[in-house]
């Protein structure tokens, strides 16, 4: 199977470097029209200008393909507005986004400013809400989206010193989650990625030993396969070094205590070790079947 991205159109924010640079001249490779959005701004942020992103239009250009640059902060919702509408206008359509901006502020929660807690989730979660409504009505028009966020091990299972990222990272899980239930009549699959790979933001993080294996060019293949036309929906694909998994939330089968005046935090501290054993644990895709679960139980007779 061959996934031809010919006459499709993307937009890869954080394009001008690392994983979404990768990204962007893999999509172009294989015929997609790439817009390269990267504000070129510092690791915390600051700073700004257009040369990152003109860099990796000019490679992709270079080797034929077709890329417009994007210089815009994804927190900025005109800006984002404006990229998306200079897309339509010169290709007439988007079918794909990837949300990948980010930036770092990492600090223990005792030492953290809420500033920088607050715009480490703007420009991470927010952005990719703001960049994924300006999309949304082209690709409800259009009857056809593939939107990924960039998720991270920290959001799935906590980092130490990474309480904002790891906030943020989690939040884009919660987002797919429901976006992939909006989107599934129009054909708009909606996906998570949690990378491990060498980059701008984590290389001083990764062991120098690991450094050839975790190359970002390792983690695209995944990325280019949801964004493709037979991508699942609401996946949480964590890649790294060639080794591609997916991660998912379950739920404990859990334990009917009964209800009224009997009822006491007593009683859950003394079935602890049973309401938290997560042998033959279920995987909920959504809302509702932990409500029908929840529904199953209480018809059982209290244990």
């Amino acid at each position: 199977m061959s996934m031809d991205f010919s006459g499709r159109v993307a937009i890869v924010t954080g394009a001008g470097g690392g994983l979404g640079r990768c990204h962007a001249i893999e999509l172009a490779r294989r015929g997609a029209r790439v817009v390269v959005n990267d504000f070129g701004g510092a690791r915390d942020g600051t700073g700004g200008g257009s040369e990152m992103a003109d860099a990796v239009v000019e490679e992709i250009r270079s080797a034929g393909g077709e890329a417009m640059s994007s210089p815009a902060s994804v927190t900025d919702a005109q800006a984002v507005e404006d990229t998306v509408r200079q897309a339509l206008d010169a290709w007439g359509r988007v079918d794909i986004l990837i949300n990948n901006a980010g930036i770092l502020r990492d600090k223990s929660f005792a030492k953290i400013t809420l500033e920088d807690f607050l715009e480490v989730l703007q420009v991470h979660l927010m952005g990719s809400v703001i960049c994924t409504k300006a999309v949304w009505p082209h690709m409800v028009e259009a009857g056809y989206g593939r939107i990924v966020m960039t998720s991270s091990p920290s959001g799935l299972y906590g980092n130490f010193g990474q309480t904002n990222y790891g906030a943020a990272k989690l939040g884009l899980v919660g987002l797919v989650n429901t976006l992939k239930l909006e989107g599934q009549k129009y054909d708009i699959r909606s996906n998570a990625l949690a990378p491990v790979a060498l980059t701008r933001m984590t290389e001083e993080l990764m062991p120098e030993d690991m450094h050839e294996r975790i190359l970002p060019e390792y983690v695209t293949p995944g990325v280019i396969f949801l964004c493709s036309e037979d991508a699942p929906s609401g996946a949480v694909l964590s890649a790294g070094a060639g080794v591609f998994a997916c991660a998912a939330m379950h739920e404990s089968l859990g334990v009917n205590l009964g209800i009224g005046e009997g009822l006491t935090a007593e009683q859950v501290a003394e079935r602890w070790e049973q309401i938290s054993d997560f042998d033959g644990a279920r995987r909920l895709n959504f809302g509702g079947e932990q409500l029908i679960k929840f529904f199953e139980r209480i018809e059982q007779q209290p244990a």
